[in-house]
């Protein structure tokens, strides 16, 4: 039976400690949107705005908050029929989106900001 230095011990038990240090971490460090990126959810508010469709938007992006990486799997699964409004590359990078949590956060303010905007202009 060999005996373990209490050195070897304590070393062991701190590269555990650093090893499950972020293990059960909520937050990921989020990265900035590029600029195509803030085009695109620029150009999703724009088209449900026009589309007088902000409510139903905002309270399908709240219900979707927790479940935002299954609306990105799910988009892939319906790609074909996404496809007729968006190209092969925006809808890749929407599911991108759809997989940051931040990102349907920054889609509902620019709705928000959209349709509190088109409220004061005259109507088409």
């Amino acid at each position: 039976m060999a005996v373990f230095s209490s050195g070897f011990v304590s070393r062991q038990a701190q590269n555990i400690r650093q090893g499950l240090r972020h293990a059960f971490a909520l937050r990921a460090e989020q990265q900035a949107f590029t600029a195509e990126e803030l085009m695109l959810l620029e150009r999703i508010a724009e088209a449900i705005v026009a589309r007088r469709m902000t409510a139903p938007a905002m309270l399908f992006l709240e219900s979707m908050g927790p479940m935002n990486f299954l609306g990105s799997q799910a988009l892939h699964f319906l790609a074909p029929l996404v496809e007729c409004v968006f190209s092969g590359s925006e809808l890749a990078q929407i599911a991108r989106l759809l997989e940051r949590r931040d990102s349907l956060q920054r889609l509902t303010a620019l709705i928000e900001a959209k349709a509190a905007a088109s409220v004061g202009a005259p109507a088409r």
